[in-house]
């Protein structure tokens, strides 16, 4: 009796053990599965923050570098801006100086009879500032008494700064010898050729 006692001792011993050693067993393995599914889950997560880290960086690079695009265009345009106005009050001022009274009491009788000759000469009308008018009045009634004669106009304006315009009576053709007109003629070269300069010079 006592010798079966111990063999099922024995055996219930053995039989808990080996049930232990698997309970654990399976624990162990559901843990490392638990674990390893942790870990995976922690990278794939770090991954991806390491991903929106170098796309947000890549994001804010781009954007500083057309930022500083942007700003060196506006810089380049503001500064060729200022280099074209610098230029149009250059050839403003110089255009009206060259307008003295000696040029235009040469120019305007030979504009005048070149036009007459295609117009009738009483329908023609001379326009200059009143400052100009009054010191080549004078001259000019002398060089164009014909022309006066037939009905052509002296006439002042003050919106124009130097040099005159020639037209019809009525103001439907006109050509403008102004020194405004003239500088723009000029400045309209020039601005293609300061934008041509700049864009070469930004290389």
């Amino acid at each position: 009796m006592d010798v079966q006692l111990q063999e099922l001792i024995d055996k219930i011993k053995k039989d808990g053990v080996a049930a232990a050693e698997t309970s654990a067993s399976e624990k162990i393995a559901a843990a490392e599965k638990e674990a390893a599914k942790i870990v995976a889950n922690a990278k794939e997560e770090a991954d991806k923050i390491i991903k929106q880290a170098k796309d947000e960086t890549a994001r804010m690079e781009k954007a500083s570098e057309d930022a500083i695009a942007q700003a060196s265009r506006n810089l380049l345009l503001t500064f060729r801006k200022s280099v074209e106005n610098e230029l149009a009050a250059i050839v403003s001022a110089e255009t009206e100086k060259a307008y003295d009274a000696k040029l235009l009491g040469a120019l305007i009788p030979e504009t005048v009879k070149e036009w007459a000759k295609k117009s009738d000469a009483s329908d023609l009308s001379v326009i200059l500032n009143e400052k100009d008018l009054k010191a080549l009045e004078s001259n000019l009634k002398t060089a164009l008494k014909d022309k006066i004669s037939e009905g052509l106009t002296l006439k002042a304006d003050n919106s124009i700064g130097g040099g005159f315009r020639i037209g019809v009576k009525d103001g439907a053709a006109f050509y403008d010898y102004s020194a405004e007109a003239v500088a723009d003629l000029f400045a309209a070269y020039l601005n293609p050729r300061v934008a041509a300069i700049m864009k070469e010079a930004a290389k």
